[in-house]
């Protein structure tokens, strides 16, 4: 079943999100004006988020009450109080990727006996708002640093997740893991070193990058790794003290996220570079104008909500089950294989070095799934030893 479990969730994560970047794509090029007199992009970054954690919460929310064990009340269902239906069927996996520790020792089994709502939520509104805030620095790097740059940095989340890991929550691993990461994170270096097609310039005059401007965006790029890496980890730390469920904490993380984003983009923020770079008076305005004149918008709109919201359905299942390392190898990899399609679509040439990259990335992988496969036939040894031991008494 874990098994099972896995192949579904790398299968979601796969089709939703290559429909959301085709839907996000989609979005970043000119929308023609609804009288024809005009080419203008959509520059309302804030507001599609709005959207996507605003239909995020909502699918969340249906999956919670479909998924809805009997004898239940409202609070259990929403995971804001100790449920033993929940204790007996669903034990977080953050001790898939590490066991965290306080002074030393590490969080006893029975950890939700004192089960505190308001330090649940203040969890909540913490990962909410990393995410809130991380997303703008990622786009401001833009500004400075070439696109294969941001990828290559994008791509090295798994050494931040595990860094936020061992520095906020004392989380110590397997030493395999250590070696997925190093594996992992070369192939794909690899990858894109190798690459002979040449980036485009990070800044808008077409000229050459100076110093100072891509020391810039680095430390755009840094900060986002940095907040990335901290919402993974404190996730992975509310899996490790609360009997959650993946879909519990996506309702309520996307329910603040929306709230959040909501209350920003109703104020009459000036223009900021990296957390405003909108030039109307509010978000909201701006974005409803320009949905107003070139309704053709509409639709990958709603696809890109839509899509990411299912995403994170799959996402949340993946998180709770295997923990933030392996859903980050997930992500990882699925821009890997994004990457071979256009390939094989577009009959691009890969470098010697780039199918090198690719093989370590793939031994990476299967490392992991080695690994994990028999975690899980031990388990089921043990499992089936003590059900003949019970069964002789």
């Amino acid at each position: 079943m874990s098994f099972l479990r896995l192949v579904i969730c790398v299968t979601g994560v796969y089709a939703m999100f290559l429909l959301w970047a085709i839907a996000q794509e989609r979005l970043s090029v000119p929308f023609a004006a609804i009288d024809g007199s005009s080419f203008d992009k959509f520059n309302s970054p804030l507001f599609m988020g709005t959207c996507q954690s605003a239909l995020s919460a909502l699918s969340a929310l249906l999956y919670i009450f479909i998924r809805r064990k009997p004898g239940q009340t409202l609070t259990q269902t929403l995971g804001l109080a100790p449920s033993s239906v929940q204790s007996t069927n669903s034990v977080p996996n953050g001790a898939a990727n590490g066991a965290a520790k306080t002074n030393g020792h590490a969080h006893p089994k029975e950890h939700n006996t004192r089960f505190s709502v308001r330090a649940l939520l203040l969890r909540y509104l913490q990962c909410a708002v990393f995410i809130t805030s991380a997303a703008p620095f990622g786009f401001a790097a833009l500004s400075y640093i070439t696109y294969p740059a941001m990828v290559l940095g994008k791509s090295c989340k798994l050494v931040p997740v595990m860094l936020m890991n061992v520095l906020l929550y004392r989380r110590r691993f397997a030493p395999y893991k250590y070696l997925v990461v190093a594996m992992v994170t070369l192939g794909i270096t690899l990858f894109m070193g190798f690459g002979k097609e040449k980036p485009s310039k990070g800044n808008n005059n077409g000229g050459e990058i100076s110093a100072y401007a891509q020391l810039i965006g680095i430390a755009y790029l840094l900060i986002n790794l940095a907040i990335d890496g901290a919402t993974n980890s404190t996730q992975d730390e509310i899996f490790a003290r609360y009997r959650v469920t993946g879909q519990q904490m996506m309702f309520w993380i996307n329910l603040f996220c929306t709230v959040i984003t909501s209350i920003i983009s109703i104020l009459p923020l000036p223009y900021i570079p990296v957390l405003h770079p909108s030039t109307s008076a509010t978000e909201l305005q701006g974005a409803l104008d320009f949905i107003r004149t070139h309704p053709s918008v509409i639709s990958p709109l709603a696809q890109f909500a839509l899509t990411g919201a299912l995403g994170q359905l799959f996402i949340f299942e993946t998180l709770q089950h295997f923990g933030s390392l392996t859903l980050v190898t997930i992500t990882l990899t699925r821009k890997m294989f994004t990457m071979l399609l256009s390939v094989v679509v577009y009959n691009h040439r890969l470098t010697l070095g780039q199918w090198l990259g690719t093989a370590v990335v793939f031994a990476g992988i299967s490392v992991e799934a080695w690994v994990k496969r028999k975690d899980v036939h031990a388990k089921q040894v043990i499992q089936e030893k003590e059900k003949a031991r019970i069964k002789t008494l």
